[in-house]
């Protein structure tokens, strides 16, 4: 594990801007005049085995991105780990406070007890400093390289998802996933070649704004598009699992699936939508509001691996 060149207690910035995390996707200038910053948000119950290896594969990804040689139009100007201690009973504090002492980029943010990834990555996203998220699963199995290649994707688009082309699971998990991703594209208009796949980036700004409810994890990409966001997808790497096993099973991933996209049907066809103008002003012009999606919003997505224009 290679230490960050930087001081110890701060996160890995390459300058001091976007600090904040107020900025919000221009799409006619995607980085503006401000470099952005982001936080990669990782719920982890169990997983200190893979904790070393997890934050030195998303150093190793992100460092490179906060130099002077990286093209402005993807240059970060800093970014931070927030690993999500979701009621862990194994090592992970003290493995992460190990980390720390090599990581001055790691966070731990503890939860009191374990209320599972849709809980722990809304905990992330409100603990976060920057204003653009990444989210990964604390197994190994995405690879943090797929970081670059989304934030590279951005561009035009407001959100990013990756699928996962070749899946490393056992064949009754793909086939459950599969079957699973059609129907819910079905009941809900859309064309997300993976919901399940956590490696994703998207405003922080935008998150804050989705319902939360228990499972909310898995429909993410839906719940971004019912705001309006332009998708672009791409496929990512998936890896063989090193340590542990899987918290899911059919028994918790079943019915409760079937509830909870009962649920975002309901919500994807009651979208809200209002607009503040400036009594002041000459001009009806916009100056606050809301936009929850649109039957227009929930349109066809862009080809995977295209930058096309998805969305609103």
């Amino acid at each position: 594990m290679t230490p960050s060149p930087l001081s110890p207690g701060r996160p890995h910035f390459a300058e001091a801007r976007g600090l904040d995390g107020s900025r919000a996707w221009r799409r006619d200038d995607p980085l503006g005049d401000r470099l952005p910053m982001l936080s990669v948000v990782v719920p982890a119950k169990n997983e200190a085995e893979s904790l070393p290896k997890l934050v030195e594969e998303i150093a190793q990804a992100l460092r490179p991105l906060c130099g002077e040689g990286e093209d402005r139009r993807f240059r970060l100007g800093g970014f931070e780990i927030l690993i999500v201690n979701d009621g862990s009973t194994d090592r992970t504090p003290e493995v992460l406070e190990e980390l720390s002492g090599l990581y001055p980029e790691l966070r731990e943010i503890r939860l009191r007890t374990n209320v599972g990834q849709s809980g722990a990555t809304a905990a992330g996203v409100r603990a976060a400093r920057g204003g653009w998220i990444a989210t990964l699963d604390a197994d190994l199995q995405n690879d943090p390289a797929d970081l670059a290649l989304l934030w590279r994707l951005l561009p035009g688009h407001d959100v990013a998802l990756g699928w996962r082309e070749k899946r490393q699971d056992a064949w009754f998990r793909r086939v459950v996933s599969r079957c699973a991703n059609r129907v819910r594209n079905a009941v809900l208009g859309q064309s997300i070649r993976d919901t399940g796949c956590s490696v994703r980036i998207f405003p922080r700004e935008l998150a804050l704004r989705l319902p939360l409810f228990q499972g909310s994890h898995r429909f993410l990409g839906p719940l971004l598009i019912r705001e309006g966001a332009r998708v672009a997808q791409t496929p990512v790497n998936h890896r063989a699992r090193p340590h542990g096993r899987s918290h899911y099973n059919f028994r918790n991933r079943s019915f409760r699936v079937v509830v909870d996209l009962v649920g975002v049907s309901w919500l994807m066809r009651r979208p809200l939508r209002y607009e503040v103008v400036d009594p002041a002003g000459d001009d009806a012009g916009v100056v606050g509001g809301i936009g929850i999606g649109s039957e227009r919003d929930r349109g066809a997505l862009a080809e995977p691996g295209r930058l096309d224009r998805v969305g609103a």
